[in-house]
């Protein structure tokens, strides 16, 4: 951390303390807290089977307007991408994230994609990117920041694509977290995403797109 932002914490901290000395039993509280990561009240209709957990979380994400496709492996990927692009007439050109994961499929398979890798920059139509997590509680993508995930892709494409791995897909919130954790030093952005932007401010009418992509696909993919 560097120091003016430590500056800047510590003023915080003093704020929130009025001034007084920190207590140490309240940081060692908190710092147990953070250490054992006790889960919440689990909500009963995650308590399901691997099997049904895919089909609440494909429920749930339908519900929220995202529309997905299934593929058995990661080599149908690019098939299901250029499908998707095609039945909403959009342009075949996609800017993926520099993540092996996705700079690694068949994409020649597809000679008519143009595919970039890299941060969404203004006039990139259609963002592709790889989720950590999907939580079959409420039909929401988990993904992170990092130099495989450019935070850009999930907000400045029109259109979100994201690609999830169906043994990627947990139950509650928490097992999402953990994932977070397993995976070693926690990112600057954690973006849970479910459903494209949407906001009911304007005469209390649903608009897409409000802050962010008006569409988003996900591409479940059964095995490796």
């Amino acid at each position: 951390m560097n120091r003016a932002r430590r500056d800047i914490l510590d003023g915080i901290r003093r704020g929130l303390r009025g001034g007084r000395a920190p207590d140490p039993e309240m940081l060692a509280a908190v710092d147990e807290r953070l250490a054992r990561h006790p889960r919440d009240l689990i909500p009963a209709r995650v308590d399901l089977p691997p099997d049904r957990l895919v089909t609440l979380f494909m429920e749930k994400a339908e519900a929220m307007a995202a529309t997905v496709g299934r593929v058995a492996d990661v080599s149908g990927i690019p098939g299901d991408i250029a499908a998707y692009l095609a039945g909403h007439n959009l342009p075949p050109e996609i800017k993926i994230a520099p993540d092996p994961a996705l700079t690694g499929l068949p994409w020649e398979s597809r000679p008519t994609l143009t595919v970039k890798s890299g941060a969404a920059q203004d006039g990139d139509v259609v963002g592709v990117a790889m989720a950590l997590a999907g939580i079959a509680e409420t039909g929401t993508l988990m993904l992170h920041s990092g130099r495989h995930g450019p935070t850009t892709l999930n907000f400045l494409p029109d259109n979100h694509i994201v690609v999830l791995r169906r043994s990627a897909i947990v139950g509650p919130y928490e097992d999402a977290w953990d994932r977070v954790r397993a995976a070693g030093a926690l990112p600057r952005t954690v973006n849970l995403i479910t459903g494209p932007s949407r906001t009911g401010d304007i005469e209390q009418t649903i608009q897409l797109g409000a802050h962010g992509p008006r569409r988003l696909h996900i591409v479940l993919v059964d095995g490796d």
